[in-house]
């Protein structure tokens, strides 16, 4: 009997830890990352540390909703069109790291993760940098090639649809760049690997709508800042970390 009640006791207990409640926090590092290097970008609270790409302030069109940065379309836009509302973290340049970020469209999104950003004055965010997409895979126009899919290397490699989970749900994505050596892990599967400044990535280069961009012709910078994508849909970013390699 006392063996039964114990049992029942430490089911219930790893019940409760199992719950959203008993989880870490959002937005916060737990004890293990702390000693392992990890700092966060957003505390959940304000846009500290972060602009407009190719700007000084945040765009209109961000807001903190849900404990997470929400872009969303601009009242004067249609679904789709952004609103030059790119944004980076300004506070430091990161060359080898972990990178982090959770992320949750809305119905039709379309979004963008990038690293190695160079701002390039009048240009988009994406003109010199590598873009990991975030998209509803389900409904988004963008949704008719595969390297376009959430996850992917944007319109260079694809990253496997079956991990991506569905609008309104939370996914959070990893990329490790290491002595130009990158690797996507999207919800816990590895997706894509791809070595930056090979003649392998040059190739790649050629073969996608990046071939003609000065940006990527010229070579991806050595380092850079991250950043996300205004595409004029709504999507939340939370959990936002890094680590330097």
């Amino acid at each position: 009997m006392k063996r039964n009640i114990f049992m029942t006791m430490s089911f219930a207990v790893a019940m409760l830890i199992a719950l959203p409640g008993f989880s870490q926090s959002v937005n916060e590092l737990s004890k293990k990352e702390k000693k392992e290097g990890w700092t966060l970008l957003f505390n959940g609270k304000n846009f500290d540390g972060w602009r407009q790409c190719n700007g000084t302030a945040m765009p209109a069109n961000w807001v903190i909703e849900e404990d997470a940065m929400k872009v969303f379309t601009a009242p004067d836009k249609k679904p789709g069109q952004g609103s030059n509302g790119d944004i980076l973290f300004q506070n430091k340049k990161f060359k080898n790291f972990e990178f982090s970020i959770d992320w949750k469209a809305s119905k039709m999104a379309n979004s963008g993760i990038f690293f190695n950003v160079r701002e390039v004055p009048g240009k988009p965010i994406y003109y010199a940098s590598p873009e990991i997409q975030v998209l509803d895979n389900i409904d988004a126009t963008d949704n008719k090639i595969d390297h376009h899919l959430a996850g992917s290397l944007y319109d260079m490699l694809p990253a496997d649809p079956k991990t991506v989970k569905p609008v309104g749900e939370w996914n959070t994505i990893v990329i490790k760049v290491k002595d130009g050596q990158v690797t996507h892990t999207q919800n816990g599967v590895q997706v894509v690997t791809y070595t930056l400044w090979t003649p392998e990535w040059d190739a790649m280069v050629a073969k996608s709508k990046f071939k003609s961009f000065p940006g990527f012709t010229e070579g991806i910078a050595k380092d850079g800042y991250i950043g996300l994508q205004d595409h004029g849909y709504a999507v939340w970013f939370r959990n936002i970390k890094i680590r330097e390699l």
